[in-house]
């Protein structure tokens, strides 16, 4: 596939319109993938972001030894454990990754995006079911690290 500048400069424009992280566009066995990592919250905003109200303690989060590490997503949409209907998931409980493995796809405005992992380790629990929609921060696998 043969991408012009203007293709390119409206892939970085839907990308920055929409707030998602990758664009992949796909056609005739070809495939193009724009990816940003998303900017950090400073200043103001980060202490915006992470206040609680002085009525509800916060709750430190979960300990790696204690209950595993999450991988949520990073953008509402919906789940899918395999990469196409009839395909094979992409991992099951009890398998072994690696970082940057893909571990499942969440479609994003008729976006298909890949979810990789970040850390090494097992597949421990499988916790949204394939077709169903997420939320920004749901908790889509837990992964004991190796």
């Amino acid at each position: 596939m043969k991408l012009d500048l203007d293709q390119l400069r409206e892939l970085i424009r839907l990308l920055d319109e929409s707030n998602l992280t990758e664009i992949e566009v796909e056609q005739d066995d070809d495939r193009i993938r724009v990816r940003r990592e998303p900017a950090p919250l400073v200043g103001a905003m980060a202490s915006q972001s992470v206040a609680t109200s002085p009525t509800q303690p916060s709750e430190p989060p979960p300990s790696p030894d204690e209950d595993g590490t999450y991988v949520t997503s990073p953008f509402v949409g919906t789940f899918y454990r395999a990469p196409s209907p009839e395909g094979h998931p992409f991992v099951e409980v009890g398998d072994s990754i690696t970082p940057g493995q893909v571990l499942c796809i969440v479609e994003a405005m008729k976006l298909m995006n890949e979810i990789d992992a970040e850390v090494a380790g097992t597949i421990v629990e499988i916790l949204v079911e394939s077709g169903k929609p997420v939320e920004y921060g749901d908790r889509l696998f837990r992964i004991e690290p190796s």
